[in-house]
């Protein structure tokens, strides 16, 4: 009983330290990744353009290996070429040696003649067994060489197409990249332009006040205006004065002149 109880106890444990274990791990993984994005995310975008740059160039030296193998095996399959044109055309003489001396020997003659020598026709049948034993490794041979040959030329093929692919890619790559470099430059214009942040509340306030201060002018001009057209009116209707008072007052003022020039007139010697 006590060896069971022990038993799940260690085994509890396992899977305790197993659960907490991936738990941990968990943890680390999901602190890892932020801070490498946090780290990414501070980079500076030319940093970037310019790394991607760098990448592109370190395309080169592949590309150029990959050229010079393809190269390389466009050489050897020409020579391959003229390998197996030079078997085909010592295939064909053979073709024909074989079907001469077949038909030399259906004709039953016991002697032929080649090449000014005599041979029986005993002689004749070896020469011509040994020949197509030899005629048909050749054409084993032969077309072993046309199916490597039609092997690497499609793998050839293939190279250049990747090639040309790869190429083709670095190519808008790079072209990316500038768009990506132009794109940056019209951020950077953007981000200094938006450094100049004027503070244009004085402007404002000054411009209110020579509003207000034109204002202040117009109305005063307009009641001077005003007053300037009723004093330059003419008069419709004739003012009425006193005659009789203005006669009285004149008599009364000259009256009193004339009896003072009489008295002083009368007392000078």
């Amino acid at each position: 009983m006590v060896r069971k109880v022990l038993l799940v106890g260690v085994v509890a444990l396992l899977v305790a330290g197993l659960v907490l274990g991936r738990g941990i791990s968990s943890y680390v993984t999901t602190a890892v990744d932020r801070v490498q994005t946090e780290v990414k995310s501070n980079v500076p975008v030319k940093f970037e353009i310019e790394r991607a740059r760098r990448m592109i160039k370190e395309l080169e030296p592949e590309i150029e290996r990959n050229m010079h193998l393809i190269a390389r095996e466009e050489v050897e399959l020409a020579k391959l070429d003229r390998e197996l044109q030079q078997n085909e055309k010592q295939l064909a003489k053979s073709r024909e040696e074989i079907l001469r001396l077949k038909g030399d020997l259906e004709t039953g003659r016991s002697q032929f003649v080649y090449a000014g020598r005599s041979y029986s026709s005993v002689e004749v049948k070896t020469d011509l067994a040994n020949r197509f034993q030899h005629h048909k490794t050749s054409e084993a041979t032969v077309d072993q060489l046309r199916k490597i040959m039609r092997a690497r030329e499609n793998g050839l093929k293939a190279a250049r197409e990747k090639l040309e692919a790869m190429l083709a890619s670095r190519r808008q790559l790079a072209v990316e990249i500038e768009n990506l470099e132009a794109r940056l430059k019209m951020v950077e214009v953007a981000q200094t332009t938006s450094q100049f942040n004027f503070d244009d509340s004085q402007l404002a306030r000054t411009r209110d006040l020579i509003r207000d201060i034109g204002t202040r002018l117009e109305v005063t001009e307009k009641m001077m205006s005003q007053q300037v057209q009723l004093s330059d009116r003419i008069p419709l209707e004739a003012e009425e004065t006193d005659v009789e008072n203005v006669l009285d007052a004149v008599t009364r003022h000259f009256d009193g002149q004339g009896d003072a020039g009489q008295l002083a007139h009368a007392e000078s010697p």
